[in-house]
């Protein structure tokens, strides 16, 4: 099967002088939907805060938080839209090993809470790095990847794509984080796919994998890691234990309506029963509240950032430009399909947050990253011919 990539002739023009940069190449459009995106999380959180509290600005409240979390964001975006990704490149390996170093201290000296080391605690604020090793993998894969262009019909370059992914999935599961493991997979698959990867290999390793879940669900899943993909089957068999949360948010979703229940007036988010409703189970919590219009409104704006990310990356002079913008488009798209899937109940609960949405700093610095390496492959590239 061949390489996809995109070919280019050299960049001509005073644009294209001394650094490279054209700003006129900025894509607002990716900008826009991905502050309106975060935007909607902050609405979300000003909502909890204000229910719980009945003010929105009270110190370490989870509104107060995400402005903060929200700003640093910004400064991060805009310093490394304005950084230039070829370096990025070039820096590749000492990025995989700050990487994995970065996910041994989350377990030697995380914060804990009952079955898991995830954080890091800063200056007050806890940061996950599992959710920068997202972003740090994709950068190391789209190296690895346009290093290889035309060698990913053999099944060692595809092998060795799953061996550089193997020691931060351990280190992962070891925190233990199940949810960010499974994104790991779902970036290698998309990334792999998007470069031409043989399908023959990868249809056949996917068919490993499958065979091998049974060892997984054995040896490598916690007991309660086990009840939770479970417990989407038949949440009813056990409403005030494992099937809680899904029930919970099932009735936040079923009460919304077309327009929803306004802000604040959501039942569940004022009564704060369910679980991890500013995180993991925010949708549920937009549904009730901004009702089916409303969830509609978010859909299409994340249908419409994985488009610009997927122009950026096909407008990329190089393959490594073109890897990252699949692995980002693989992951937005994957969390997206599952966090709404588990609220819904057609998918396993397994922690994986909504991107921009979900409150936590880690989440959108990491996705500030993401999209601030995209920025700067769309600023110093020249526009492709459509």
């Amino acid at each position: 099967m061949g390489v996809l990539r995109v070919e280019r002739s050299a960049a001509t023009g005073l644009s294209a002088k001394a650094s490279g940069v054209a700003w006129r190449d900025y894509d607002i459009q990716l900008t826009v939907y991905a502050v309106l995106l975060a935007t909607i999380g902050l609405v979300m959180a000003y909502s909890h805060t204000t229910a719980q509290l009945g003010e929105a600005l009270v110190a370490g409240a989870t509104f107060s938080r995400g402005l903060v979390w929200a700003g640093v964001a910004l400064a991060v975006y805009a310093a490394v839209t304005i950084f230039d990704y070829r370096w990025l490149r070039m820096l590749t390996w000492p990025i995989y090993v700050v990487n994995l170093l970065l996910l041994a201290a989350t377990l030697l000296l995380g914060d804990s809470d009952a079955a898991s080391s995830r954080w890091i605690s800063v200056l007050g604020f806890q940061f996950q790095f599992s959710e920068l090793a997202k972003i740090l993998m994709i950068l190391v894969l789209a190296r690895y990847l346009a290093d290889r262009e035309r060698k990913l019909d053999s099944l060692s370059s595809i092998l060795g794509a799953g061996l550089l992914i193997a020691p931060p999935w351990i280190l992962v599961m070891m925190q233990p984080d199940l949810g960010t493991s499974l994104v790991f997979f779902a970036i290698l698959g998309g990334m792999l796919f998007m470069a031409g990867a043989s399908l023959r290999w990868l249809g056949a390793l996917t068919a490993v994998g499958l065979a091998a879940l049974p060892l997984v669900w054995t040896y490598v899943l916690h007991d309660y890691q086990r009840e939770r993909l479970t417990s989407f089957l038949d949440p009813a068999a056990d409403p005030l234990g494992a099937g809680f949360q899904l029930l919970t948010a099932q009735q936040a979703v079923a009460s919304g309506g077309l327009l929803g229940a306004g802000l604040t007036n959501g039942a569940q988010n004022q009564s704060d029963l369910l679980p991890v409703q500013t995180t993991d189970f925010v949708f549920a919590i937009v549904a009730e509240e901004l009702g089916f219009v409303g969830c509609v409104v978010v859909f299409l704006l994340f249908a419409a950032l994985i488009w610009r990310v997927l122009t950026i990356a096909w407008r990329s002079r190089d393959p490594f430009g073109l890897m990252v913008g699949a692995g980002v488009a693989s992951m937005i798209l994957f969390q997206l399909t599952v966090n709404v899937g588990m609220v819904l109940g057609v998918m396993p609960i397994t922690g994986i947050p909504l991107p921009f949405i979900t409150h936590g700093g880690s989440s959108l610095v990491s996705m500030a990253i993401a999209l601030g390496v995209l920025q700067s492959i769309a600023i110093r590239q020249q526009r492709a011919e459509w």
